[in-house]
This record gives C-alpha cells, structure tokens and sequence, in this order.
C-alpha cells in the first residue's frame, strides 16, 4: 500500500484535451490553433508533443470544428454562451474515456515533453488535480483533473464561478514546477508576441532550437 506522502507514479491511461475554444480577441479574432508558426499551425506543434505522452486525445473548438475533427475528435462546450476554460474542462471531462484527463491550450507549442511523467511524479492518493508553475505564475490551463471534479465543476459555472483560480482551489492540488524551461508555457496572445518568438526559431519546424 502506497503511504499518503509518498508519489504515485504507476502508469495508468490518461485521455487529454486541447482547450481550442477561446475567442482569441487579441490575435484579432483568429482561431488561435491554425494561427502558423514556422509554416505549421499552432495544434499541430501541440499535438506532437501531447501524443506520446497520453492516451486518448480530444480537442475542445466552439468553431472550425470540422477542420480539427481531420485531427482527433471535437467536443464543444455545453454552452452557447462563451464561459472560458472552465466550460472547456467541463466538457473534456464528461467526454474523456479516462479518469484522469490532461488540459493544454492550443497556443502552447513548446509544452514540456516530459509534461506528464512530472504530474505523475506529483501524484498522492489524495490528489484531484495537479497544476504547472513556470517559476514566477501558475498555469491553469496546463493541468490534469480526475474525472470525479466533473460535479463539483458543473455547480461552480451553474453558480457563475468563471475564474479557474478560484475552482481549483476548493480542491486538493498538486502544483508541478517547470522552471528550467523558460519557455515550457510561452503565451503567444498576439501577432506581435508570435513573430517575436518565431524570430527566436532557428528550425521550429523540425522541433529544434526553442521549442526542443
């Protein structure tokens, strides 16, 4: 029997969802997950580096559905209204085959490669979710929920609660540092933010230089 304090790092199947649902205003619109960077799309540089670490993977999109659906399958969220990545963590988890289900955005194309076998490290029997830090901030976004948050989230937005922050913390939560990868969570918001990294890309297409 494994003791509270000690991690659970035994391999179990996680299923992982690709939050493609945002309005994306400061990319002026765009959908941010076909937004190129160095002649490939945003998903696509996600997708690489989400595959061989999970089991299943889903993409939550409220739009464009039929072209990430040539991807892996879509799940929109339940509601018509825009309610933030909350909806999107709601629908993953009521959609996703496993129990633990993994949250990155669409825009993250240098997401650690060694992303989930650090949650898995961080795992006790009393975890619910754990949470990556870049060594200054949180990360919300890049998180891996249990299944079993799925009611006690449909009750916070059923209450208004849209701030993920706030949810996370009624919960027991394991937070992961990625500190030595300056660049693991890069918040690519805005055309400008986009060129000024790609300009950091000697060979972004091959997985090389700042994304490696």
């Amino acid at each position: 029997m494994t003791s509270n304090s000690e991690p659970r790092t035994d391999r179990f199947p996680v299923s992982a969802v690709v939050l493609a649902g945002g309005r994306a205003t400061r990319m002026g619109g765009a959908d941010k997950g076909w937004v190129e960077l160095a002649g490939r799309p945003l998903i696509d540089h996600v997708l690489d580096r989400l595959r061989p670490q999970v089991d299943e993977i889903l993409i939550n999109a409220n739009r464009s559905q039929a072209r990430y659906q040539a991807l892996a399958p879509v799940i929109g969220d339940d509601s018509p209204d825009y309610l933030g990545p909350l909806a999107g963590m709601q629908a993953g988890l009521a959609a996703a085959r496993h129990d633990w289900v993994l949250f990155v955005p669409c825009d993250g194309p240098a997401l650690p490669r060694d992303l989930m076998s650090r949650f898995r490290a961080a795992l006790t029997p009393q975890t619910e979710l754990v949470v990556a830090h870049d060594g200054d901030w949180l990360q919300p976004v890049v998180a891996l929920l249990h299944k079993s948050l799925l009611p006690s989230l449909s009750a916070a937005l059923a209450e208004g609660e849209r701030k993920i922050d706030i949810w996370f913390a009624r919960h027991q939560m394991a937070v992961v540092s990625f500190a030595d990868q300056p660049d693991a969570f890069i918040n690519l918001n805005s055309p400008d933010e986009l060129a000024a990294y790609e300009a950091r890309l000697p060979d972004a297409a091959t997985g090389q230089g700042a994304t490696s």
